[in-house]
């Protein structure tokens, strides 16, 4: 999954995308909230982290640009904690949960899952398809119980796959939700590692659409 930190703090920005990184996202940060709106209305992010006091442009300005301009990729706001009116209007400025500075990584990560998981119809439990389960705080899946070992890449694409089943997956948007703004980005690489899953979850549950794409969990060769 590829999110975008929109943070103009020298230190909490970098820090933060690097924990983001290690728990298996793929993430751009923006310092400003003028370059934030242009790369989350040019990019296809899967959830935007947005803080609201931003230099160039406020935090809540953006997602109303956002929101004015149909642009629907979830956000989840990093607001003052005891600021009870900037939350409020992030919320109706279209933000779809928030996060209080200070706040621990394992908070923000909870919340990130769950708005993933509601902006993909999915409830907020594990996610599982017949004997396979992904365990994303471990960054694991296994199968039977027995435990798979996975690359950063494979559990990227892994999750983006389980999230998005029986939907036809083109190499070049799997490419764009699995790297970051600054990977060399080669669709044909995705290839490599799709069957390298299949070789670890089984065959049948990533399947092939010639001249389309890949689709996990249903579909035909």
């Amino acid at each position: 999954m590829r999110l975008l930190l929109v943070e103009d703090d020298p230190h909490t920005g970098p820090q933060l995308q690097q924990s983001l990184n290690r728990a298996g996202y793929a993430v751009d940060l923006a310092i400003d909230g003028i370059d934030g709106e242009a790369l989350g209305d040019i990019e296809p992010y899967d959830l935007i982290i947005l803080d609201l006091g931003l230099p160039g442009r406020p935090g809540t300005e953006v997602l109303q640009n956002w929101r004015g301009g149909n642009n629907q990729t979830p956000v989840v706001i990093l607001t003052a904690r005891d600021d009870w009116q900037e939350k409020v209007a992030g919320f109706k400025a279209g933000a779809d949960d928030y996060v209080g500075k200070p706040f621990q990584i394992e908070e923000l990560l909870a919340r990130i899952q769950a708005v993933l998981k509601r902006s993909k119809g999915l409830t907020n439990q594990p996610l599982q398809y017949g004997n396979l389960a992904l365990d994303e705080e471990r960054q694991t899946a296994t199968v039977d119980g027995q435990e798979l070992v996975l690359t950063g890449t494979e559990f990227r694409l892994l999750r983006y796959l389980m999230m998005h089943p029986g939907v036809v997956l083109s190499k070049t948007r799997l490419t764009e939700h699995v790297y970051d703004y600054d990977s060399d980005k080669d669709s044909n690489v995705i290839e490599v590692y799709v069957n390298r899953l299949r070789q670890k979850i089984g065959n049948h549950l990533i399947q092939t659409r010639r001249g389309q794409g890949y689709v996990f969990g249903h579909g035909e060769t």
